[in-house]
């Protein structure tokens, strides 16, 4: 079992920035490749990034590119998501996911644990 808790979820002004953190507890951190997510009142879950277990192989979604990072710190259990040049379209819930898969996948089916979620909220 992996428990995920994300913070860092706020209100921010169009063009602002917000940092996202999920800090891991349980199984070795190491052993997941990590994703965030989001979900928009309305709409179907959406991957915004991945990184793997060593954090060589990185994706994006299309709408995120350019402007957000994904890291993560394996000696501190926790992945990141820096979010720059936020826009109103950006404003949902955004959970981060643990996949014990080899790969980076954009199908939230594949992740095997999840967090709660945290609001991020971009007022034009």
């Amino acid at each position: 079992q992996v428990q995920l808790v994300e913070s860092g979820g706020g209100l921010v002004q169009d063009g602002g920035s917000l940092r996202l953190s999920c800090a891991a507890s349980g199984r070795t951190f190491g052993d997941y490749a990590m994703g965030w997510f989001r979900q928009a009142p309305g709409k179907e879950r959406e991957f915004v990034a991945g990184m793997s277990r060593r954090g060589t192989s990185i994706r994006y979604g299309d709408s995120v590119k350019g402007r957000f990072t994904i890291s993560r710190d394996n000696a501190k259990n926790t992945a990141y998501l820096q979010m720059d040049m936020l826009k109103p379209e950006d404003t949902a819930v955004y959970y981060c996911a643990a996949d014990r898969g080899a790969i980076v996948t954009v199908n939230p089916g594949a992740y095997d644990y999840w967090g709660q979620g945290t609001q991020v909220t971009v007022s034009s």
